[in-house]
C-alpha cells in the first residue's frame, strides 16, 4: 500500500510545476499537478490529495475561488477537510486575511524559500494528522457510550423475565438462580465499562477543545 502523502500543486507556472515535482518528490511525497483552478478540482475529485499548495492567481478559476468551492459548496463537501497553502505575490495583509477566512491553512508569499515551504507543508500535514486521531478517539468513544448503554437496556429488559420465570410453581430454580447470577455479573461489569464511558466521554470536552484550537491555529 502506497503510504506516500500525496500533494496536489497548482499553478500557471510550469517553472513553479516542476520546481515543486522535483523537490518534494526527492523528499518522499507523491506529487501532482495542475495548471489552473478547474484543473485542480478534476485533480482533487480523482486524487483526494492531503494536501493542496493553490497559486491564488491563475486563469479560469484563482486559487480564492478554488478555495471557497471546496470549504463552501456541497458538491464539494468530501473534499472540504484537505487543507490548503495559499501562494501569492501580492504581499497585502487583507488578501492574506482573506484566504485564510475562506478556510486555507496557510499563506506564503512569492517569492518564497523552499526549506520555509516545507516547514508550512509539514507543518500542516501534522496538524492535519493530528485532527483526525481526534475524531477517530471521539467516534469510538461515541461507539463505546452507545454499546455501554444498549447492554444496560438488555440487562433490564431480561431480569424481569427472569424473576417471573424463577417465581413459576415447577421452575427450575437453581437454573435460574445461576442465570441470575451470571446477570449480576454482567450488570457489574456493564455499570464498570458505563462509569469508563462516562469518564472518556468527559475527555470529550477536552478533546473538542484540543481540536478547535487546532483548527484555529491552522486558520480555519
Amino acid at each position: 500500500m502506497d503510504d506516500k502523502k500525496r500533494i496536489l500543486i497548482v499553478d500557471d507556472e510550469q517553472i513553479n510545476l516542476e520546481f515543486f515535482d522535483v523537490m518534494l518528490s526527492k523528499l518522499g511525497f507523491r506529487v501532482e499537478k495542475a495548471e489552473n483552478g478547474m484543473e485542480a478540482l478534476d485533480s482533487i475529485r480523482k486524487e483526494k490529495p492531503d494536501l493542496v499548495i493553490l497559486d491564488n492567481v491563475m486563469p479560469k478559476l484563482s486559487g480564492w475561488e478554488v478555495t471557497r468551492l471546496l470549504k463552501t459548496n456541497p458538491d464539494y463537501s468530501e473534499y472540504a477537510d484537505i487543507p490548503i497553502i495559499m501562494f501569492s505575490a501580492m504581499d497585502d495583509v487583507k488578501d492574506k486575511v482573506e484566504g485564510l477566512e475562506l478556510g486555507a491553512d496557510d499563506y506564503i508569499t512569492k517569492p518564497f524559500n523552499f526549506s520555509e515551504v516545507l516547514a508550512r507543508i509539514r507543518a500542516v500535514l501534522r496538524t492535519r494528522e493530528l485532527i483526525r486521531q481526534i475524531e477517530y478517539r471521539e467516534g469510538r468513544l461515541r461507539i463505546a457510550e452507545e454499546m455501554a448503554g444498549a447492554a444496560v437496556q438488555v440487562s433490564s429488559e431480561v431480569r424481569p423475565l427472569l424473576d417471573a420465570l424463577g417465581s413459576r410453581s415447577g421452575a427450575p430454580a437453581e437454573e435460574v438462580r445461576k442465570i441470575v447470577s451470571k446477570l449480576d455479573e454482567w450488570e457489574r461489569r456493564v455499570e464498570s465499562w458505563k462509569a469508563e464511558a462516562d469518564r472518556l466521554k468527559t475527555g470529550e470536552t477536552a478533546l473538542a477543545a484540543i481540536k478547535r484550537k487546532v483548527r484555529e491555529h491552522s486558520g480555519q
